[in-house]
């Protein structure tokens, strides 16, 4: 895990930025995410540049240093994440005669690269985001993983493209374009997050998700290019077989479960676990301890409003933990910590969420313990249908489809009357609810798209709106999809996850220099469990607590009712708040405040 930066001045001529200067300002504002060490390397021509911060996990030693290049010089790579499977694509490297200088995973991409040339990331198992440079082709290779774990974000800044694991590493070192991006403000009014491919700059893009882009000396060839669409991969497992009994079920969950958590305790310093009182994380945990070679350690984070409340997470947590024999910790977090860390947490949010303050404050006290990789069990809810969007938005589309011919103007009539009395969600019923992209867009929406204008400049409003054009994109995500578990999931995984919830594990993470690992967000697992995700009998997260147990988990776990892992912010921040809708409004304007001023 590490923070990376890339400049590539393609066009003669362009700009007047020194491509070493401006990576020192990457890596400067980069420090927290790599702070064993950093590195430079720029072309002799002085128009390509790389940059590295280093946190250290495989392969410590000196060897593993980036950015790294090959024996000949002809390639250098940049690499943030973790290679999962290094040693096995190592392994079979070494067969048709390669020799390595290191230990480490970095050095694979490399070898992988010349074998396979862009190809190269159908082979990989992990989380990730490089920047490979090819002096024989003149031409820069971005890529990043399938599920966006490892975020990357480019400007093609007047000839010059310039690269970083972070916004604002790219705004600290200079981008000439800042002017808004209308989509990108309109989404975070819209859902509490900003949807990839935006941000809040017209000058910068995310590398989408499981896409790869090639920038030669004419500049960018085309778009990125997807290689692997996780909304296809679950398209793709309605063609499963239906007759599998619950005991293959459970043979090929149990499988996939203990293989993903053995490639996700790869590392060469010791691996903990978040432990919370929810199944995902308690799972983890029981399969995890069967792969340490230590014992395992575990840390559970609580706050003095939630003792003796449903929320308080500690007493069940260190009910497991001692079963298990983990070496467990508790840390407890007062309101006026979270107040005094509020400067740091507004500063380490790379680009704004509503969310990430409980991944940041758990983080910190995992890093002050002395822990540098930590698995979390973010992934499990979505994929395994753990929220009430499962339920709600099949049951939105089914009440509103008959509605759909007169459904703005049903809106326009009905949103005055609610909007005193209820949600303006109801009114967008009518408008929105009779397809699955539009009843998701309600369920997670903070703010509805009609309420834009006021809280925007109407016209940028109008053009965000435009530009994000919603509905059709989210209705694109899951076109064809007939099983409305599936469309669901897929909608979950694709814009709540990757959005919100992997971004906010990278920079609240990162700010601690601490390395999360989701194993319920892995490829290879993720391809096998979408295919056993069709008897609707089953409870598929107790069915995941059941093989990670061994058939017999602790009671308690199973009987729990779900409640998240959620921080008394309410109270805390926005004391006046009387639901859960008004208090996230607010924080959310309090948030947007922070970046626009």
């Amino acid at each position: 895990m590490c923070g990376i930066g890339a400049i590539f001045r393609y066009k003669d001529h362009a700009g007047h930025d020194d491509p070493a200067s401006w990576l020192e300002k990457v890596n400067a504002r980069q420090r927290p995410r790599g702070p064993d060490g950093e590195g430079l390397w720029v072309s002799q021509d002085r128009t390509v540049g790389l940059g590295h911060r280093r946190l250290a996990i495989i392969d410590l030693s000196p060897a593993g240093h980036q950015p790294m290049g090959s024996d000949d010089g002809l390639l250098w790579v940049t690499y943030n994440g973790e290679i999962y499977n290094y040693k096995n694509l190592r392994a079979a490297l070494e067969g048709q005669g390669v020799r390595f200088r290191s230990h480490s995973d970095t050095e694979v991409l490399l070898h992988l690269y010349r074998r396979y040339g862009k190809r190269m990331v159908e082979h990989l198992r992990g989380m990730y985001a490089f920047a490979l440079w090819d002096a024989q082709k003149e031409g820069l290779l971005l890529a990043r993983d399938p599920f966006g774990i490892k975020p990357l974000y480019y400007a093609d800044d007047a000839g010059t493209l310039k690269v970083a694991s972070q916004v604002k590493a790219l705004l600290a070192a200079g981008v000439s374009d800042t002017s808004p991006e209308p989509a990108g403000h309109a989404g975070f009014f819209l859902w509490g997050w900003v949807p990839e491919p935006f941000t809040l700059y017209r000058s910068i893009r995310a590398l989408p998700a499981g896409s790869a882009l090639w920038v030669s000396r004419g500049g960018p060839v085309g778009e990125p290019e997807t290689y692997c669409d996780v909304g296809r991969i679950i398209a793709g497992s309605e063609n499963s077989p239906l007759s599998m009994s619950r005991r293959k079920v459970r043979e090929t969950l149990g499988e996939a479960l203990k293989e993903t958590m053995r490639y996700h305790m790869v590392a060469d310093v010791p691996v903990g676990v978040f432990l919370s009182a929810g199944l995902d994380s308690t799972s983890l945990a029981a399969l995890a301890t069967r792969c340490a070679h230590l014992p395992l350690r575990t840390f559970t984070l609580g706050f003095d409003e939630f003792r003796g409340k449903l929320d308080d997470e500690t007493p069940l947590a260190e009910m497991v933990a001692r079963r298990l024999g983990t070496c467990h910790e508790t840390g407890w977090v007062s309101k006026k910590e979270l107040m005094d860390d509020l400067p740091r947490i507004f500063d380490a949010m790379d680009q704004p969420s509503i969310d990430g303050i409980n991944t940041f404050l758990v983080s910190k006290g995992a890093a002050e313990r002395g822990l540098k990789v930590v698995l979390s069990g973010l992934g499990g809810d979505e994929l395994l249908g753990g929220y009430p969007s499962f339920r709600h938005v099949p049951l939105i589309v089914k009440v509103a489809k008959p509605f759909a011919s007169v459904g703005s103007l049903a809106r326009a009539v009905a949103e005055p009357v609610l909007r005193r009395v209820a949600s303006p969600k109801y009114a967008g019923i009518f408008e929105y609810g009779g397809s699955f992209g539009g009843a998701y867009l309600l369920r997670r929406a903070v703010y509805v798209p009609w309420e834009l204008p006021r809280l925007m400049d109407p016209e940028m409003a109008h053009q965000g709106w435009q530009r994000l054009n919603a509905v059709e994109a989210l209705n694109r995500t899951i076109d064809e999809m007939a099983d409305p578990f599936h469309a669901v999931s897929a909608l979950e995984v694709t814009q709540y996850m990757r959005n919100m919830l992997l971004r906010d594990s990278d920079w609240a993470g990162m700010a601690h220099s601490l390395e999360i690992r989701v194993p319920f967000v892995d490829v290879a697992f993720f391809k096998t469990v979408v295919g056993l995700l069709r008897a609707k009998a089953l409870n598929y997260k107790q069915l995941v607590a059941r093989c990670a147990w061994d058939g017999n988990p602790p009671e308690p776990l199973l009987h729990r009712a779900k409640t998240g892992f959620a921080v008394p912010i309410a109270e805390w921040l926005t004391p006046n708040a009387r639901t859960v809708g008004s208090w996230r409004r607010g924080w959310l304007k309090h948030v947007y405040r922070a970046f626009v001023t």
